[in-house]
């Protein structure tokens, strides 16, 4: 299959798996402490150096980083984590109208339990509404979670400009970068964001596996009970292969892949705008991430023109993998403003340091026949 859906997953690159396989053959006790055995040392250790690893990349600490089973997880234990073990301080929270599933459900939950969550809009491109994030500020305000980028449409946001505004405040700051990171560079010693979200399936890595960045001194809760792993934050066996295949996900990572990506994009991008009449860019070339471009295809909808491609061997999807399985219109694209016809009519394409531009070629020349198809039955063309 020719695959353009990696912004919901990628292909693991081989060398992760080698190495999460022959940790898994070797190194198959539980990380332990100085009171257990050898080899529950040694995993300890393995561990350990992959943390400080990661930290390092982030430009933090090793203490700093947190292991979760996954980027949902990882946005669960940020928000609701400081959320509960600072109420005292206030009960109300921020986040943006465009938000990832995994951080709107759980401001979403957290508002049936007493909390007040302000949602911020976006302009038509995707970006977080400055002012009004400004004005939403209150004097309870305990927590703002933006994404560092859209999963949808790739627009990359102004974190810099955010924390500047929530920090003079004094508020915590939480950003969703399981999308973002490392296609876009972070260097955390030098930027005011104090929990931060990374997962390495979305660049190569294994699933199974989330990554937590909490700057010292912040305080969360813990969520689940049973076990004293993670510095005493979440219970539950660390997933010691996942954590080596992340650490080697990061390793193998290069400013290459990112400027390959890129191109890929803007060739798909051109070659669609020349060969389909009536295809709308949603969000931005500039500042978007480099390996995703959504566009709607007018007066079609968008599951069918992935359905067809899927008979034809081609993998995209009409937005975010968590949507997927029921027909709404993507909350990002509503928010930008777009109609539910035309966000009805969006595709996905998520580009892989696999894919080549062959596969663009062919990709397009299918696309073209499925929408010069389903365009002349379409109702809004006066089709029947």
């Amino acid at each position: 299959m020719i695959y353009f859906d990696n912004a919901s997953s990628t292909k693991p690159d081989p060398a992760v798996v080698d190495e999460m396989c022959e940790f898994t053959s070797e190194y198959y006790a539980i990380p332990s402490s100085i009171f257990s055995h050898t080899l529950g040392l040694q995993v300890a250790d393995k561990i350990q150096e992959a943390r400080d690893y990661i930290a390092h990349k982030l430009g933090v600490s090793g203490n700093e980083i947190i292991f979760t089973s996954s980027g949902t997880k990882a946005n669960n234990l940020a928000i609701k984590g400081y959320a509960f073990a600072n109420k005292d301080k206030g009960k109300h929270i921020i986040a943006s109208k465009i938000e990832h599933i995994s951080v709107l459900e759980t401001v979403k939950k957290l508002a049936l339990s007493g909390f007040n969550v302000s949602y911020v809009g976006v302009d038509e491109k995707g970006f977080v509404d400055i002012d009004e994030l400004r004005k939403a500020i209150r004097n309870d305000t305990i927590l703002v979670s933006i994404q560092l980028a859209n999963h949808e449409v790739g627009t990359i946001q102004n974190i810099e400009e955010i924390a500047k505004i929530v920090k003079e405040k004094g508020i915590i700051l939480h950003v969703d970068a399981a999308i973002a990171v490392p296609y876009v560079p972070v260097d955390l010693s030098k930027c005011q964001i104090d929990m931060l979200t990374i997962s390495p399936h979305k660049f190569y890595g294994p699933k199974g596996i989330g990554i937590l960045f909490v700057r010292n001194g912040t305080k969360l809760e813990k969520l689940i009970d049973g076990g004293f792993n993670e510095f005493n934050i979440r219970a539950g066996h660390e997933n010691t292969p996942a954590i080596i295949g992340a650490k080697k996900a990061f390793e193998l990572w290069s400013e290459n892949i990112t400027d390959y990506l890129r191109d890929l994009k803007v060739y798909l991008y051109e070659k669609l705008m020349h060969e389909i009449s009536d295809v709308q860019l949603n969000g931005t070339l500039d500042n978007s991430l480099p390996h995703i471009l959504n566009v709607t295809f007018k007066y079609i909808e968008g599951e069918s023109i992935a359905l067809r491609l899927d008979f034809e061997g081609i993998g995209v999807t009409t937005g975010s993998a968590c949507y997927s399985r029921n027909l709404q219109a993507s909350h990002v694209l509503l928010s930008m403003g777009k109609s539910h016809e035309d966000s009805h009519g969006s595709i996905r394409f998520s580009l892989s340091k696999y894919n080549t531009k062959e596969e663009i070629d062919y990709t397009v020349v299918k696309l073209k026949e499925i929408v010069e198809d389903l365009r002349r039955i379409s109702p809004l063309l006066g089709g029947n």
